[in-house]
């Protein structure tokens, strides 16, 4: 009987204790510390990286400054000397002036030897000169005569010519032959083609290749107006230089 009562007072105590109910709660606090602790030496350790590249970074920012200043204060001695240079020479112009100076032409040179009649001798001998002279002349005849040798330029032009006739009866084929006939010295035909004015009436356009000097455009006109059965007019619908 007294045995069953201590085994019924240690149930009861065991029933008052609630630490086992409590478990997760103790459990996520545990976790919750050694999480802290984790947390607490990564921070620190990133902490201290970030620290060093820090440092580093602010070590080359100084020596490139350092870099720079040494640039800038050579740059700034180099100004200083142009500006010592320019100013001299500004206060002194006839210094420059004087470098230009006129070639200094040889001067004969005297020997005196006791005797009046040798007493000036002239080192640049007359027939030096004559030598060059005609060395000059020589070289001059040969460019006249290459220049003389190359032909001369001809200048000439193209001339595009409307020839329109009376009426639509015209012949055509008479007409262009009555302009061809027309010859003379520097000028040249060439393609020609019929085309439509109105009303079944066709005009010669024809091209023909002229030396200025020898044909004009009034000489040419002239010469085709004397077709006056079958022209009725000319007119110059292109003129080109070549």
């Amino acid at each position: 009987m007294p045995k069953k009562s201590t085994k019924m007072s240690g149930l009861q105590c065991l029933a008052t204790e609630n630490v086992w109910f409590d478990k997760q709660r103790y459990d996520d606090a545990e976790k919750c510390f050694y999480e802290g602790a984790n947390g607490t030496v990564t921070k620190s350790s990133s902490h201290g990286g970030g620290d060093q590249e820090l440092v580093s970074r602010m070590k080359g920012m100084e020596l490139e400054n350092q870099t720079l200043h040494k640039v800038v204060e050579e740059m700034r001695a180099a100004l200083q000397k142009l500006e010592l240079r320019v100013a001299s020479l500004e206060k002194s112009p006839a210094a420059v002036t004087c470098t230009k100076a006129a070639p200094v032409k040889a001067a004969p040179v005297k020997v005196e030897n006791g005797d009046d009649d040798d007493s000036d001798i002239d080192l640049f001998g007359s027939d030096d000169d004559e030598e060059a002279e005609r060395i000059k002349q020589e070289r001059l005849d040969a460019y006249a005569a290459k220049k003389s040798k190359k032909p001369a330029l001809i200048a000439k032009s193209s001339i595009l010519l409307d020839v329109k006739p009376w009426d639509d009866e015209t012949d055509m084929g008479k007409l262009e032959e009555c302009v061809r006939s027309v010859q003379m010295d520097g000028l040249l035909w060439g393609a020609s083609k019929l085309v439509p004015v109105g009303y079944g009436i066709k005009k010669l356009q024809i091209n023909c290749v002229v030396e200025d000097d020898k044909v004009g455009t009034d000489i040419l006109e002239e010469e085709l107006t004397k077709f006056e059965d079958y022209i009725q007019s000319i007119d110059v619908a292109a003129f080109n230089k070549i």
